[in-house]
């Protein structure tokens, strides 16, 4: 099946027909400005080095798909997992599945449920958001769930409290379904140009009256108001065994949505160590006893109390200073380092880590001595 080639009209990418020989009147931009369009990382649902599926989830946090962020609020209970599973023909093998196993039919007022990406500013500064020459932008996905209907695609503007919600329809249940959507631009308020949170990226899937009961806000961006956000959503949360499943996610810049942006997988990787990344192997999932790769080094007693880890470095310099967690390589118990030669576990506790290195205290009356030999797995988060 033949590429589609795409050129600069000079507001927009468009499609180049076949039968089109001269360009003149178009921008012709070099190879590499075409590279890393897609705004969203782990699109693809590739990366998940926290594991692969996780049950009984009822509130927030990240659990599989690196990157993507499950929001939830008192809307029922939740696996989570990443399947072998999407379009046939699409490029793709992965995607990121939702299932509710504890039902809350009629959602108190302030519910909600969404999978969410958290974009930095100095990352969305091509949008030129806040500005006269302000950009659209295209959202493009592929999706699939057993509950058809209206879903909501939101854009929040964490920096100027913005935000521009669009519908989307699921029609047929089972059945993956490619989905587009444009955003217009915004002329009001730009973007941070620093390494915070500006732009959530909302995909929302059930929400109570709080988020429901005014008018979509879905033909500009506006001050955000909570009951113009989500009017319309189903609620994916109804019923046990209910489900919402997505991949191929690309936000890029213009009002024409291009074939999706595959990265090699050490650059994927890559990109989301920049805000999370482990000493485990990529398969083994955190807090699990396991010894390979688990980090060796001595501790130093210059305090006559508190002996001291010898600094170590990152693997990818993070997005700023991270929250570090400790595992003991023999019991997987957190906040724990083994001491090799006592053959028990020891608390430690962290001194210092930057976005490049790190190191730390041990917490344990005089133990252990100078020069002890301590072993153990970490994780670091930096996400937004």
């Amino acid at each position: 099946m033949a590429k589609q080639a795409y050129v600069y009209s000079g507001t927009d990418w468009v499609p180049l027909a076949s039968e089109v020989t001269n360009l003149s009147g178009y921008q012709t931009k070099a190879l590499n400005q075409f590279a890393h369009r897609n705004l969203i990382i782990n699109g693809d649902m590739q990366i998940a080095q926290r594991g692969t599926s996780v049950s009984s989830i009822t509130s927030d946090n990240y659990f599989t798909a690196d990157r993507w962020y499950f929001g939830a609020s008192n809307m029922g209970t939740w696996t989570q997992s990443i399947e072998n599973d999407a379009p046939t023909g699409s490029g793709f093998r992965k995607s990121l599945k939702v299932l509710c196993t504890t039902a809350d039919a009629s959602p108190a007022v302030g519910d909600n449920i969404t999978i969410n990406q958290r974009l930095e500013g100095q990352n969305l500064q091509q949008i030129k958001k806040g500005t006269a020459a302000a950009e659209q932008l295209t959202v493009s996905f592929w999706v699939k769930s057993n509950v058809t209907g209206t879903y909501i695609v939101e854009f929040y503007d964490n920096d100027n409290t913005r935000q521009i919600s669009k519908s989307y329809t699921i029609s047929a249940s089972g059945t993956w379904e490619y989905k587009t959507i444009t955003i217009p631009a915004d002329t009001t308020g730009a973007f941070d140009n620093d390494n915070n949170l500006s732009l959530f990226v909302f995909f929302w899937l059930g929400a109570g009256t709080n988020f429901t009961s005014g008018t979509l806000n879905s033909t500009s961006w506006n001050s955000a108001t909570n009951t113009n956000r989500v009017v319309g959503q189903v609620n994916v949360a109804s019923a046990t065994n209910n489900y919402w499943q997505v991949t191929g996610i690309q936000l890029e810049v213009g009002a024409t949505a291009t074939p999706f942006e595959s990265l090699p997988a050490h650059l994927e990787l890559a990109a989301c160590q920049r805000y999370y990344q482990k000493s485990y192997n990529y398969s083994v999932v955190p807090g699990t006893a396991d010894g390979a790769n688990a980090v060796f080094t001595t501790t130093s007693r210059s305090n006559t109390s508190i002996p001291s880890l010898n600094t170590g470095r990152f693997g990818v310099i993070m997005r700023g200073s991270p929250t570090m967690v400790w595992y003991s390589p023999s019991t997987g118990a957190s906040g724990k380092i083994r001491d090799v030669a006592a053959g028990v576990d020891r608390t430690i506790v962290w001194n210092f880590d930057s976005g490049d290195n790190f190191g730390g205290w041990i917490i344990v009356d005089s133990a252990p001595s100078d020069g002890a030999e301590v072993r153990g797995h970490w994780t670091a988060s930096a996400e937004l």
